[in-house]
C-alpha cells in the first residue's frame, strides 16, 4: 500500500486511527489500554436548512477500503473521488457490520443488525417485515429513487416500498448487455434485462454508464423539483468479475500492483492464526487459486480498478449536475461500498471474515458549506449509522425505533468531535453458508483499539488484535497473560450484544468461556487430506458448478465430463469487450 496523498485539515480523531491516518500522520499508534465499556453521546440534529437537503447514496460492490487515487497516488486513478475527498470530508474508519452483500445492504436501508433484520446470506433470505428507511423520507415529503443493484435475493427485482423510481435488476447484473448469454440468444438478438418501474427494459449499454444515464434522467427530468429528493445508486461495479468499459480496458495495463505481506505463505504469516485460514488458500476465497482459476491478483486489480474508473466518471457527472443547477450546497453525497474486498491479506480474497480489509470499506461525504472541506474524520461510521444519520440530515426528528444505528450527523459536520464519538461496541457477525463454505461463522467486537474475535461451528483459535498498533492483524494476542482480563471482558460483551432485539440469540449459540478440548499429541497424526474428488486442475471450464444448486440437468452434465454452465475467468471474458 503506498502512502496517502496529505488532506490538509484533518479532524481531531478518536481512539481506533487505522493505518490510513498514520500513514498521514506518521505517528506511531499507541498501546492499546484495558477497555472500558463504552459510554453513550449526546444527539447531534441537523440545524434549520435554508431547503430541505437532498442526500444521493452512492454505493459501490466489493470496493477495497484503500481503492481510492488519493489514497494510492500514482498508482490508482480517481480524479472524482479525489475531488470529493479534497471538498469533503474522508472517513478512514468506516466499517460494515456484515462484510456480505445482501445482510450489508439489508443493514444500510434498515438500520438493524443481521440478527435482526434476519438477511444473512445472498440467496435465501427474505425481506418479509422489514421497513426500509426512503419509506420514512417519503414520509417527509421527499421523492425518492433506487436505481442499480438491489441484491437482497437472486430471484426478484421487483419494485420495492419506499421507492418512488425504481430501476433494478435480478441477481448481480450483467456489465455488458448480452454478458452471460448463449450464443444463440445474443445471436437471436436478445439481451439482458432491467426492470424499469415494473416494466421489462432491455439493457443497451455499459452498466456502470446505463444506471447513471437514468439516474441523471430521473435528476433533470422526471423529478418534482418543488420537492426534495433522495438517490440510492447503487452499482453492480466493481463485484466480481470486473469488466471495465472499452474506455478504461487498458488504463492499468503497465501498472504494479502489489499484494499485501501477508498474502506471501510463510510461517510468519500464519503464527497465531486459525487452521481455516491457512486451508483457505487453495480455494475458492484463497489467493492460490482464487474463484477457481490460476489468474494472478496483480493481474486482476488491473480489471478491478479500471472497472472503478467508470464509477468515478459517475461521481463527475453527478456533481457537475448539482454545481450546474445550484443544488451542491444543498445535495449531501455519500460515496461508499457494502463491504471491503481482501487481496490476499492473510492467504485470503474476497470479503466475508472480520479481518480490517474485509469490514473496511471507503467512504467521503460532500456537501460543501455543510461537510468539513479537505478533512480526515477519524469517527467510525457503520452501514448500520446510514438510516439514522440520513433522517437526521433530513430534518426528521422522531427516530424510527427498529434503528440500531446511531445519528452521525454532528460527527459529520465537525459539531462533534471524533474524541467523543465511537459511543459504542463495534460489533460483526457473518453467517456460515453452504454455497461458500470455507469461511466459519464469524463474530467479533471491536472495542477501542481492540478488537476480539471467535468462530461459531468450529473450535479453532481465537484472536485478539491490538489494530492501533497492529493495524495489519500479524500478531494475535490471544495467549498473551496481559490481556487476559480483556479477553474474558470481549467475551462476555460480544456474547451478550448478539442478542437479537428479543433477548434470543440468533443462531445456537453459547458463550465462550475457555479454549475448549483442542489439544494435539506432537508428531501424532495431522489433519485429514481434503477428498480426491475435490482436487482439479486450474482452469478448469466448469468452475462455478460447484456453486450451483444441484439439479438432474447438472447431474447429467457433469457425468457426461462436460460443464453445466460454462463460466470464462476474467481474463477470458475481457477478450470479448468490444471495440467501442
Amino acid at each position: 500500500m503506498r502512502p496517502m496523498a496529505k488532506l490538509h485539515k484533518v479532524i481531531l480523531g478518536g481512539a481506533a486511527c487505522f493505518a490510513a491516518v498514520a500513514f498521514q500522520s506518521g505517528m506511531a499508534q499507541a498501546a492499546a489500554k484495558p477497555a472500558p465499556a463504552p459510554a453513550a453521546a449526546p444527539a447531534f440534529d441537523a440545524p434549520a436548512h435554508a431547503r430541505p437537503r437532498n442526500i444521493i447514496f452512492v454505493l459501490v460492490d466489493d470496493l477495497r477500503f484503500d481503492g481510492m487515487g488519493f489514497l494510492q497516488p500514482g498508482l490508482l486513478q480517481t480524479p472524482n473521488i479525489d475531488r470529493m475527498a479534497r471538498e469533503g470530508t474522508y472517513f478512514p474508519n468506516g466499517v460494515t457490520t456484515s462484510s456480505l452483500c445482501s445482510p450489508s445492504r439489508a443493514t444500510i436501508l434498515t438500520g438493524m443488525t443481521a440478527r435482526n433484520h434476519g438477511v444473512v446470506d445472498n440467496n435465501n433470505s427474505s425481506e418479509d417485515g422489514l421497513t426500509f428507511f426512503p419509506k420514512y423520507l417519503q414520509q417527509a415529503g421527499y421523492q425518492t429513487a433506487f436505481i442499480g443493484k438491489w441484491h437482497m435475493g437472486n430471484d426478484t427485482d421487483a419494485p420495492r416500498p419506499g421507492f418512488d423510481k425504481w430501476l433494478s435488476f435480478k441477481g448481480q447484473g450483467h456489465y455488458y448487455p448480452t454478458g452471460d448469454m448463449p450464443a444463440a440468444a445474443v445471436a437471436a438478438g436478445k439481451a439482458n434485462m432491467f426492470n424499469v418501474d415494473g416494466k421489462e427494459v432491455a439493457q443497451t449499454g455499459y452498466i456502470t454508464d446505463e444506471l447513471t444515464d437514468y439516474a441523471m434522467n430521473w435528476l433533470e427530468k422526471e423529478r418534482d423539483p418543488k420537492k426534495p429528493f433522495f438517490l440510492y445508486l447503487s452499482h453492480k461495479a466493481v463485484h466480481s468479475d470486473p469488466l471495465p468499459p472499452p474506455r478504461y480496458a487498458h488504463q492499468y495495463d503497465k501498472a504494479k500492483f502489489a499484494l499485501p505481506a501477508s498474502a506471501e505463505n510463510t510461517p510468519e504469516n500464519y503464527k497465531g492464526k486459525p487452521r481455516w485460514v491457512y486451508d483457505q488458500r487453495n480455494t475458492w476465497h484463497g489467493i492460490d487459486f482464487f474463484y477457481n482459476s490460476d489468474m494472478k491478483m496483480t493481474e486482476y486489480l488491473k480489471y478491478y480498478y479500471g472497472t472503478l474508473s467508470a464509477v468515478d466518471d459517475s461521481l463527475g457527472r453527478i456533481m457537475a449536475y448539482l454545481k450546474k443547477n445550484h443544488l451542491e450546497k444543498d445535495t449531501l453525497v455519500v460515496f461508499t461500498s457494502d463491504n471491503g474486498f481482501q487481496i490476499g491479506d492473510h492467504g485470503l480474497i474476497d470479503k466475508r471474515t472480520a479481518y480490517e480489509a474485509s469490514v473496511r470499506v471507503p467512504l467521503v461525504m460532500w456537501e460543501p458549506g455543510t461537510v468539513p472541506a479537505n478533512a480526515v474524520n477519524t469517527g467510525r461510521v457503520r452501514g448500520l449509522d446510514f438510516a439514522p444519520t440520513f433522517l437526521s440530515a433530513a430534518g426528521v426528528k422522531t427516530m424510527p425505533q427498529q434503528f440500531e444505528g446511531q445519528n452521525a450527523w454532528g460527527l459529520i459536520t465537525g459539531a462533534q468531535n471524533p474524541a467523543q464519538w465511537n459511543p459504542s461496541d463495534f460489533i460483526y457477525e457473518y453467517y456460515w453458508e453452504w454455497s461458500f463454505p470455507e469461511t466459519p461463522t464469524t463474530f467479533a467486537i471491536t472495542r477501542g483499539n481492540l478488537k476480539y474475535i471467535q468462530y461459531h461451528g468450529i473450535y479453532d483459535r481465537e484472536e485478539l488484535y491490538d489494530i492501533g498498533a497492529d493495524p495489519t492483524e500479524m500478531t494475535n494476542l490471544i495467549d498473551d497473560p496481559a490481556h487476559l482480563k480483556d479477553k474474558i471482558t470481549l467475551r462476555a460483551a460480544l456474547y451478550e450484544q448478539l442478542a437479537n432485539n428479543k433477548g434470543k440469540h440468533a443462531i445456537p449459540y453459547t458463550a465462550r468461556q475457555s479454549i475448549g478440548s483442542v489439544r494435539r499429541m506432537k508428531g501424532g497424526t495431522g489433519a485429514a487430506p481434503f477428498p480426491a474428488e475435490w482436487l482439479v486442475e486450474p482452469n478448469r471450464t466448469d468452475r462455478m458448478d460447484d456453486i450451483l444448486p444441484d439439479s438432474p440437468a447438472k447431474g447429467a452434465a457433469q457425468a457426461a465430463g462436460k460443464p453445466f454452465m460454462n463460466a470464462p475467468t476474467v481474463d477470458q471474458q475481457f477478450k470479448q469487450i468490444p471495440a467501442k
